[in-house]
């Protein structure tokens, strides 16, 4: 009996053990994919609410790195701190390549890119420039400026000493404005290394041990992991569209148009509906982007001269003013010193002329309607000839009208 019981037992284990093996395989969770996710452009609300949250949804998934590929001339301090904060308190590594070649990171960009857990950058870069300007990059006064700029130095200073990085040149770029290539920022300990692109960076760190801002240690284990492009949502790509300087311009626009259209002729429905659309959507994108106001008194100022030339005829006047008005309140439109925050010359220039034509013809119509001769009331009569009835003393009866000649 014992025989047969031991070999059988040792049967069943043979059958059992490739089953025991193949369901600990099945059950072993699959290793996640590295995501990239690219910050492009000016750093504003959308854009790091995107970078937050794919760090988020990393962490959730277990994910041993994310990669942040950043192009951008800096951006929104608040929107920048939003970013650091979710990468300092991520379970997740997160390293910054500053690319492709030509890609630059600088101001905020500059900040996010020192504070990472692994910093590299592409040949042909440059980071730095990051002294903090006010919105429209106008100069402060002196008193703010050092307040802002000693803010903005000690915030860089203690992010770079935490990760092992060059603390004085890092506050340099802050109070002296310095830019860095590539190299430099490598000779000077600003960056790790050196790579051409995000599969070069995740071969090259594949088993290098990072501390974590809490000075926890990771040793990473990323070579042959697939990469997975993050990209924006359809809710954050739309708001992301609302958002922009051009889009931001033309809502306003847009607004105005239909909501004067409605006001002046009074039933008509759709420009109103339109208008107050157009208006609500502005209202969103200015909580977005800075919107300076008195930008917007100046569109709103141009748009009252194209509407008081249609009443008053000044020759021409008030339209050059009206386009003069809405360029300079375009311009000035987005609180921000980044060329990349302002409506664009494209839109503005055939909007701008849409606006001061439309105007030049809406008078051509009330002059020539002005001229034309009345065709009903006592107006119409005056200048006609018709025969009398009765005496004209100086009032009389005239016959009923027949075909009337010019007299």
């Amino acid at each position: 009996m014992g025989p047969l019981h031991f070999r059988v037992s040792v049967g069943i284990c043979r059958r059992l053990v490739p089953l025991t093996l193949a369901a600990a395989a099945f059950a072993a969770p699959a290793p996640a994919d590295i995501p990239v996710v690219e910050l492009t452009g000016v750093v504003h609300a959308i854009s790091a609410a995107h970078v937050v949250s794919a760090i988020n949804r990393a962490a959730a998934a277990g994910a041993p790195l994310v990669v942040l590929r950043l192009d951008t001339p800096g951006g929104l301090d608040t929107s920048m701190r939003q970013i650091i904060d979710a990468m300092l308190n991520s379970r997740v590594p997160v390293a910054v390549f500053v690319g492709p070649s030509g890609a630059r990171a600088a101001s905020a960009g500059f900040l996010i890119t020192v504070v990472a857990d692994v910093a590299a950058m592409a040949p042909g870069t440059n980071i730095g420039a990051a002294h903090p300007v006010s919105g429209m990059g106008g100069a402060m006064d002196e008193v703010m400026s050092k307040k802002v700029t000693s803010d903005a130095a000690a915030y860089i200073r203690s992010k770079a000493e935490r990760r092992g990085r060059n603390a004085s040149l890092a506050e340099q770029a802050v109070v002296e404005s310095k830019s860095f290539t590539e190299r430099e920022a490598l000779e000077g300990h600003l960056i790790d290394l050196v790579v051409g692109d995000v599969p070069a960076l995740v071969a090259a760190i594949e088993g290098r041990e990072v501390t974590r801002f809490d000075g926890t240690k990771v040793t990473l284990h990323v070579a042959g992991q697939p990469l997975t492009p993050v990209r924006m949502n359809w809710r954050q790509g739309i708001l992301a569209a609302v958002a922009s300087p051009e889009i931001l311009f033309l809502l306003l626009l847009g607004a105005l148009a239909g909501l004067g259209a409605e006001i002046s002729h009074p039933g008509m429905l759709f420009p109103g509906v339109l208008g107050v659309f157009c208006l609500i959507l502005f209202l969103f994108a200015a909580q977005i982007i800075p919107v300076n106001w008195a930008g917007v008194l100046l569109i709103l100022l141009a748009v009252g001269l194209f509407a008081a030339e249609a009443k008053v005829h000044s020759y021409g006047m008030l339209t050059a003013g009206g386009l003069a008005a809405m360029m300079l309140g375009a311009f000035m439109l987005v609180d921000s010193p980044f060329k990349e925050m302002r409506v664009p010359l494209r839109t503005l220039v055939p909007a701008a002329l849409l606006m001061g034509g439309g105007t030049i013809a809406l008078v051509r119509l009330v002059i020539q309607a002005q001229r034309r001769r009345p065709l009903t009331g006592e107006a119409a009569l005056l200048g006609q000839r018709g025969v009398a009835d009765t005496d004209l003393a100086p009032e009389g009866w005239r016959r009923s009208p027949s075909p009337v000649s010019m007299g």
